[in-house]
């Protein structure tokens, strides 16, 4: 249950403390008369009518204990007072619990408790509560206090190391992609260094060959004419198959073994390239004569696949560019912490960062509403939380299916969906999957803390809400973060 009414206060009335009665309550049942006379002493018995007790956030200043009646706890998410349980079992105990940690942590309430039906309490002021257990159990309260601070510190430990294993990972990742166009790029710079080399040995022939002015500035209308047919063709996004291609190519081997032009098997693949057949090489043939038909041709191929080579490299290093920048925007380095962005394109840098662990073999559908104002976020932190849901949805899936990127406005709130087609999460543990240190995957696979620290990320520092569906063949997790929150990130 959530609401976003404000419930009123509730009404407390004093009662008289039965010691006999804390008797029978689990928390109290075997300490002494003396104990008991204590805490009757001390403490006080309140009937409590329906409405809110205490708030979150508010200073802790009394520890409860319900006698009869029912409550309900909830948690703030953003603008919402989110219910977290419902109860009316006598001897459950809220409020000021943490209070023996004295001010070693935020002596507030956690959580919000609000009364459902006419109740009673047990109720102990903070500071008494914090000497009853230092002077009652000073060894309980010392493992306790070593259990409290020694799981925040695994924890936060866990929860650092979660994200270096995700460092590396994207890390290893990014090494790949840039190692490939990088070294696509050095491949076609050594033989368009070789290519060159040959034009301008084709050049001096030209210049001491039987050409005159009106052939060469025909070879040079032909070669102007070659290189637009291949731009053209790289334009128009067609790939032929490869049977198509070795099909033109034996058709232009052909034609130049005809025209007497040695090697043209050499030179077939360069005009291929450019779409450009026997048809448009019997013009060339018309337009320079067969004295220098072959030269013409030899020229031609040359400057194609010059050309050819300088689209590799600009291609290559485009990629470079591309993930570098996608690097910068997933990092990013030299941003303000929080700050009004583009939520698509923080998704775009994370799937780019992880394009290999996503594979080929998985489709990646953005169904972006690009209508979406900006949203005020930090930014690193959202782009840890794509990264978890991004990744887990691509291991579930084991190389095959198809991961859909959703955004959409739904009042005012902004959603982000994560689905995958993977083979969903079993009834009994999609309940536990935000809970630190659970995990489904392999001894040694994960440290159970990537979706707790994503709905950390998401409740606490956004004010927002992390939720999860899932049957066989489509899981998806929901991210909400609020356009206009009662306040802002918390850094």
């Amino acid at each position: 249950m959530t609401t976003t009414e404000p419930i009123a206060a509730t009404t407390a009335t004093r009662l008289p403390c039965d010691i006999d009665e804390l008797r029978t309550l689990f928390l109290f049942e075997r300490l002494s008369d003396e104990q008991l006379t204590w805490l009757c002493g001390h403490g006080h018995v309140e009937h409590v009518e329906p409405g809110i007790l205490y708030r979150e956030g508010e200073p802790a200043a009394s520890f409860y204990v319900l006698l009869d009646g029912s409550l309900a706890l909830y948690r703030r998410v953003g603008t919402d007072d989110v219910e977290i349980t419902r109860t009316g079992q006598v001897g459950v105990y809220a409020g000021a619990w943490g209070a023996y940690l004295d001010d070693r942590v935020p002596q507030t309430y956690t959580q919000t408790l609000r009364v459902l039906e006419p109740s009673r309490f047990y109720v102990l002021a903070a500071e008494d509560f914090a000497s009853l257990m230092s002077d009652w159990f000073p060894m309980a309260v010392h493992l306790l206090e070593g259990l409290f601070f020694g799981q925040q510190s695994t924890q936060a430990a866990t929860g650092q190391r979660e994200r270096l294993l995700a460092l590396g990972s994207l890390s290893a990742g990014l090494t790949h992609e840039l190692n490939n166009p990088a070294a696509a790029a050095t491949r076609a710079t050594a033989t368009l260094r070789e290519r060159v080399a040959g034009m301008r040995h084709k050049l001096a022939l030209i210049a001491s060959g039987p050409y005159d002015r009106d052939q060469l500035a025909q070879i040079i209308h032909l070669q102007e004419k070659a290189v637009v047919a291949l731009a053209q063709q790289r334009a128009s996004g067609v790939v032929p198959s490869a049977l198509e291609v070795s099909d033109l190519e034996d058709a232009l081997a052909d034609w130049m073994d005809e025209h007497d032009i040695a090697e043209g098997w050499e030179l077939a693949p360069s005009f291929v390239a450019a779409g450009l057949g026997p048809q448009w090489l019997d013009g060339v043939a018309t337009w320079v004569g067969p004295d220098i038909l072959e030269g013409a041709v030899r020229w031609l191929a040359y400057t194609l696949e010059t050309e050819s080579l300088m689209n590799e490299v600009q291609d290559a290093t485009s990629r470079i560019s591309s993930l570098v920048g996608a690097a910068k925007q997933y990092s990013q380095i030299g941003r303000a912490p929080d700050q009004d962005v583009d939520i698509h394109e923080l998704l775009d840098s994370t799937t780019t960062m992880l394009e290999r662990k996503i594979g080929d073999g998985v489709t990646v559908v953005k169904d972006y509403d690009r209508t979406l104002p900006p949203i005020h976020v930090l930014a690193a932190e959202l782009n840890q939380v794509w990264t978890n849901l991004i990744d887990n949805a691509a291991q579930a899936m084991d190389g095959h299916g198809t991961l859909t990127l959703t955004t959409r406005r739904r009042d005012d709130w902004l959603e982000v969906e994560v689905a995958d087609t993977g083979p969903g999460i079993p009834d009994g543990v999609v309940g536990r999957i935000f809970e630190p240190f659970f995990t489904t995957k392999p001894v040694g696979s994960g440290t159970g803390l990537g979706l707790d620290i994503s709905w950390r990320i998401v409740t606490g520092l956004h004010h927002g809400d992390l939720s999860v569906t899932s049957v066989p063949g489509d899981t998806r997790f929901l991210v909400r973060l609020p356009y206009s929150p009662t306040e802002g990130p918390t850094p």
